[in-house]
């Protein structure tokens, strides 16, 4: 259905997806067009996606305006979802083209319905093949029996065309013509999880809301392993028997693996996909099957939020607490609040789940706009684990070891038992610093102002700001002794050695994403753990995301203070979400109590007392005394202004004029300070520069920003971002 139709030649509005940064005139084709369509159009030689956006602008010679190339075959884009759109663009400062690239990022939009060549397995597979073959069979066995084309699987499974070929003629593949696009078969509603106690109030409440129709947010809080996917499925459930299509979005794609069994289960089928490890051809068929109502539950990163729902029901954000959340490049935005946004727009419910929520979500519970759902309890007869700390500062450990004495003897009484334990170190690689014993240096990368990780595993430096590496020095690129070259601090590669040194018979696995080369061989490490594959988990932040290890029992922080360092408004927010994320992966089955030991200098730290107390609301209530005396977020407004250039003093001049020009911002009653190096002054041989605007949480803040930027045009090769709702400042 189009809002609004126009007869063949009538002069209409087209946005594309160039970097031109208004609506271009065109005449409707001959077929007629109407708003949302999306067209293919000249620009210049070439011709490019857009939409129908609305009237014509009516500032350009009505005799030079081309008409629209065609007409595409695909559903018109809702006025619900150009409307978000432009609400998003207007948010985050973002020039509305770049917000219709982030909602058309599927290939071959601008092809017809067509027939492809796929290959799926057969029924019968032979117990022996080569290593190739038997790859092609696992890579189709990993996307659960979805149809791949010849070159997809090829690169999946490694191989040359041929050895699919090879599989063909044996029947042990099937090659197949099918549509381009299939319909993802419809989930069966009934059915579902035995729930109890407070999680039945809160599956009734989500699903009255669902029922409801209307716009809504609630905040599903519940200690880990309280039941809290059952719950929202419930809504899911309520979602799709009244015929809509539900979104739940979650922060890391290695959490998809373990959900999408737990969906399967529920619902007989697999939902849709959406996120960066799909394939190319999956998310052609997804954006389009969503367009077409053929899609009814998507599971998927924050991109996800993007797609064209025909009748959106439901959004859940999973761990909505999480900074995944957060896009760092490009469009700069956070989910959880576009979740909502987008929610408001299609009038429907919204639920935020988190053990711990963040404390904007907090504060807009007590505000009122929010409605809280507890759940207390751990699902079943699971407990929740003992918290301790051990005080590190009376241990006298040599300088290569990380692990308490206690810590060691509880994990090898772990161990002695059949259970796993989890040594938590939020620090990837072998080292964080590499430095000269001769003259001091350490070790920095060539192209950022940040100091390489030695990753021995792979036996090089990485930058972790700009991805580039470097074998490790023989010689001191200083001074050029050689042999004095020196690994300092822990990573969670160096933890490894030191418990395979002290626990020589357990077997050890790693869990950190450099350490993997797809998203598939990370699920695949985190179902082997699962299923009792290691005796010994050391791992980063990415262990606290919602996997579940049934035999997992003890959890040890080797160093708790970490996160406490940075100068982040968010750092003691972040530091007690991370703690009891993570000690919430001990003891989630039945009869197995769990214990998470936290080594820390500093014990009697606030953040480290609120985690081992248990009293969450009391560290919610001091740490929003705090920001609202600092006015500060969620009771402050912040924007940050990232300017780079390869010309350090051209950057910097640049950002002493623009904050010099800071009279639309004083209009309103906010403050600029800097302009100043970025903590990471240089990446990718670009040099960085921060200004900092802090306004009244009611302030005009983006109106008064675009004021100010547009009082100075940026030269060609400086780069301007805004970032609304700042979570990161280096």
């Amino acid at each position: 259905m189009h809002d609004r139709t126009y007869a063949p030649g009538d002069l209409v509005g087209v946005l594309t997806t160039e970097p031109l940064g208004r609506v271009l005139d065109y005449r409707a084709p001959e077929t007629g067009c109407g708003d949302g369509d999306f067209v293919e159009v000249p620009l210049g030689p070439r011709r490019v996606l857009g939409v129908v956006w609305g009237k014509a602008r009516g500032d350009w010679d009505p005799a030079k305006v081309r008409p629209i190339h065609r007409l595409l075959d695909a559903p018109p884009m809702r006025a619900e979802l150009r409307a978000f759109l432009a609400r998003a663009a207007d948010y985050t400062l973002t020039p509305l083209p770049q917000m219709l690239r982030l909602a058309t990022r599927a290939p071959g939009l601008t092809e017809g319905t067509a027939l492809r060549r796929v290959y799926r397995l057969g029924p019968t597979v032979p117990n022996q093949l080569t290593d190739a073959r038997h790859r092609v069979i696992e890579a189709l066995r990993a996307f659960a029996g979805a149809p791949m084309t010849l070159g997809e699987l090829a690169e999946e499974a490694a191989c040359t065309p041929s050895v699919i070929k090879g599989l063909v003629k044996l029947g042990i593949v099937l090659e197949e013509e099918a549509p381009r696009d299939l319909p993802f078969p419809p989930l069966d509603p009934k059915g579902g999880a035995t729930l109890q106690g407070d999680q039945i109030a809160a599956a009734d409440a989500l699903i009255a809301a669902v029922a409801a129709g209307d716009y809504s947010t609630t905040l599903l809080k519940g200690v880990t392993g309280s039941g809290k996917t059952e719950v929202y499925l419930e809504a899911v459930a309520e979602c799709l028997r009244a015929g809509r299509q539900a979104l739940v979005l979650l922060p890391e794609i290695a959490l998809t693996a373990e959900f999408l069994k737990r969906v399967e289960a529920r619902f007989g089928t697999r939902p849709a996909e959406w996120h960066s490890g799909v394939t190319q051809t999956e998310r052609r068929r997804v954006w389009k099957m969503v367009a077409t109502g053929n899609a009814s539950l998507i599971v998927g990163a924050r991109s996800a939020l993007f797609l064209p729902y025909q009748r959106l029901g439901l959004i859940v954000v999973d761990e909505e607490h999480d900074t995944s959340y957060k896009q760092e490049e490009g469009v700069l935005y956070n989910a959880r609040d576009m979740a909502v946004l987008r929610a408001a727009i299609a009038g429907c419910p919204v639920v935020l789940a988190s053990a711990t929520p963040s404390l904007e979500t907090w504060a807009n519970v007590e505000a009122g706009k929010y409605t809280r759902l507890d759940l207390s309890a751990r699902y079943g007869a699971a407990e929740l684990p003992d918290l301790r700390a051990i005080d590190m500062r009376p241990e006298k450990l040599p300088a290569d070891r990380w692990i308490s004495a206690r810590l060691a003897a509880e994990v090898a009484a772990r161990t002695a038992k059949g259970e796993q334990s989890l040594l938590f170190l939020n620090r990837r690689g072998y080292a964080p610093v590499t430095l000269c014993r001769a003259c001091g240096h350490q070790v920095g990368c060539d192209h950022c102002d940040a100091r390489m990780v030695e990753h021995r595993f792979q036996k090089r430096l990485v930058c972790h700001q700009c991805g580039a590496t470097k074998p490790v020095p023989a010689a001191c690129p200083a001074c050029g002794v050689e042999g004095r070259m020196a690994a300092v601090g822990p990573g969670v590669e160096r933890l490894a050695e030191e418990v395979a040194a002290r626990f020589p018979e357990a077997r050890i696995a790693i869990l950190s994403s450099d350490l993997f080369g797809s998203a598939r061989a990370l699920k695949a490490q985190i179902d082997t753990i699962a299923q009792g594959g290691a005796d010994i988990i050391i791992g980063t932040q990415i262990v606290a995301k919602g996997h579940n290890f049934p035999l997992l029992t003890l959890v040890g922080v080797i160093d708790a203070d970490l996160g406490l360092q940075g100068s982040d408004l968010r750092a003691a927010e972040r530091t007690f979400q991370l703690m009891r994320q993570v000690a919430g992966r001990a003891g989630r089955l039945e009869g197995r109590k769990g214990m998470a030991l936290l080594q820390t200098h500093q014990p009697e730290h606030p953040v480290i007392r609120a985690i081992l107390g248990g009293d969450e609301e009391a560290f919610w209530r001091a740490e929003a005394a705090e920001r609202r005396a600092a006015g500060v977020p969620p009771y402050g407004r912040m924007a940050g202004i990232i300017l780079s250039s390869p010309d350090v003093a051209q950057v910097f001049d640049f950002a002493a004029e623009l904050a010099r020009r800071d009279t639309p911002l004083r209009r309103i009653g906010a403050q600029v300070y800097g302009p100043a190096p970025a903590p990471i002054a240089r990446v990718r041989g670009r040099h960085r520069v921060r200004l900092l605007v802090k306004a009244d949480k009611t302030a005009p803040l983006q109106p008064a920003l675009a004021e100010w930027i547009a009082q100075l045009k940026p030269p060609a090769n400086l780069r301007l971002a805004v970032d609304i709702d700042p979570q990161s400042f280096l």
